[in-house]
């Protein structure tokens, strides 16, 4: 399916990578409607400074209502569901706000979907869904294993968006990607951590548990990959991991984020930015085969490369002003 004029909704536009989907499908000649989380301040998130914001038709609304997303479906060709809540330190505390969100949300989202014959649902899970790797790379096979609340609001999201396919034809695919980074994501992950601490020239960098291996993908190869699950025939009720294909531990990218600042900081581990012993995710490493071979999909964007990109939007004085970077975000 060519997007190129074609009515798309795309659901946490105001976030992270929602943003960046939303300049690649208008750069791309997409006719774009984004969901910003309603809010009295009338903030739209990341939206507020992407260069196309005139191009695109934003509403602010909450996913947990029924008929809110149902109104916003209407007229729609494609949906890329993004809305979330992501944060797995704060799933500890707010489990039910995770359910309500990703699990209600996804329904409301499957059901608005149906009622208005939407084309293709591209929606968002998460490598968190597979716990700690049994095997590696980790395959679209391999077994699920929710080691947090949000994991398990997630996993419950992805069962359900495919139980649609199967009941009602919905024709929904289930995008996968590994650890997005990149400029504007949130303190609580770790990559932003770990470079406005460097920015910062704090006595010590703090960070969690530093042995963890993880998939790390530049934000713009995350959003190719969703944008080859619209436009490839033939992949509803799939499930397909978008991911580089090589791992590194935390230990490893926070030397290398300290060599791109050219701060020599001691990094150590805070215990407070701990996961429960249980619950860490030892091992994330992205088997891409599926996605490469039916859809064409390549990441083009190596870490080294990404992280020099993401140290000098940071760099920006302007960027680095909106971040609290005083202490431990959950």
């Amino acid at each position: 399916m060519d997007l190129k004029d074609k009515k798309v909704l795309v659901t946490g536009a105001d976030g992270f990578i929602g943003s960046h989907l939303v300049e690649m499908l208008v750069g791309q000649g997409g006719d774009v409607r984004a969901l910003s989380f309603y809010n009295s301040f009338n903030n739209l998130g990341w939206l507020d400074d992407i260069s196309c914001r005139s191009e695109v038709e934003v509403l602010s609304g909450d996913i947990r209502d029924s008929f809110f997303v149902e109104r916003i479906c209407r007229n729609v060709d494609v949906v890329f569901h993004l809305a979330a809540l992501i944060a797995i330190p704060y799933s500890y505390v707010a489990p039910m706000s995770y359910i309500e969100t990703n699990v209600k949300g996804t329904l409301n989202i499957c059901e608005a979907a149906l009622r208005n014959g939407c084309k293709r649902i591209i929606h968002t899970s998460t490598s968190e869904v597979y716990g700690s790797a049994r095997h590696v790379p980790i395959d679209e096979d391999h077994p699920l294993q929710p080691q947090s609340p949000y994991s398990a609001s997630k996993t419950g999201a992805d069962q359900l968006a495919l139980s649609y396919f199967y009941s009602f034809g919905l024709p929904v695919v289930v995008a996968r990607p590994f650890n997005t980074y990149g400029p504007r994501q949130s303190l609580r992950a770790v990559i932003p951590s770990l470079i406005i601490q460097h920015l910062k020239n704090k006595e010590y960098i703090e960070v969690g548990d530093l042995t963890p291996t993880r998939d790390f993908n530049f934000v713009e190869d995350t959003c190719r990959g969703f944008i080859r699950l619209a436009e490839t025939a033939s992949v509803e009720g799939e499930v397909f991991n978008i991911g580089s294909n090589y791992e590194i531990t935390v230990g490893e990218i926070a030397a290398m984020i300290g060599k791109i600042t050219g701060c020599r900081i001691p990094v150590r581990e805070a215990k407070e930015r701990l996961r429960p012993g249980a619950s860490e995710v030892r091992r994330l490493w992205c088997e891409n085969r599926k996605i490469t071979e039916r859809c064409g999909f390549k990441p083009e964007v190596t870490i080294e490369a990404g992280l020099k990109r993401t140290v000098e939007w940071f760099r920006e004085s302007r960027n680095l002003a909106k971040y609290k970077s005083d202490g431990y975000v959950i």
